[in-house]
């Protein structure tokens, strides 16, 4: 923290991110992002979550749910 974007440079697998505001507020999602690309700045953003791909739409996290740690 504080993070509001992420590369996939040298990554070798496709992952789920989640984008939280200071509140663990998810404020955007990416379902399984490929290998050496980039995400620019999400408003909103102050920490990511990188999850193994698929567990977004397993879980069921959606924009607008808190997340508790």
């Amino acid at each position: 923290e504080p993070c509001n974007s992420i590369h996939m440079c040298f990554m070798f697998f496709s992952i789920d991110v989640v984008f939280l505001s200071e509140q663990n507020e998810v404020v955007k999602v990416l379902h399984n992002l490929k290998p050496w690309s980039f995400v620019l700045p999400v408003k909103g953003a102050n920490a990511t979550l990188e999850l193994p791909a698929g567990a977004i739409e397993r879980y069921g996290i959606k924009e607008g749910d808190y997340l508790n740690f």
